[in-house]
């Protein structure tokens, strides 16, 4: 077990959230609430563990707001 960061969104289409662990291959779900997100990701979380703790490929940094002219 361990601690892991998540990104969140909202798909504009369809007004579910969607969240992903970076660099976690299927570390992924939505839901259409945050609490419900939250809930089924952290069941994907651990259905994964089971296969023992992942290599993660990339470390979240953080966001950047670009202004683009």
């Amino acid at each position: 077990m361990g601690t892991y960061t998540a990104v969140i969104e909202r798909d504009q289409s369809t007004g579910l959230y969607v969240g992903y662990v970076p660099g976690w291959a299927g570390a992924h779900s939505q839901g259409e609430s945050l609490d419900e997100l939250r809930a089924n990701l952290y069941e994907v979380m651990l259905m994964l563990l089971e296969d023992g703790e992942p290599a993660l490929s990339t470390e979240f940094v953080g966001t950047q707001t670009l202004e683009v002219a």
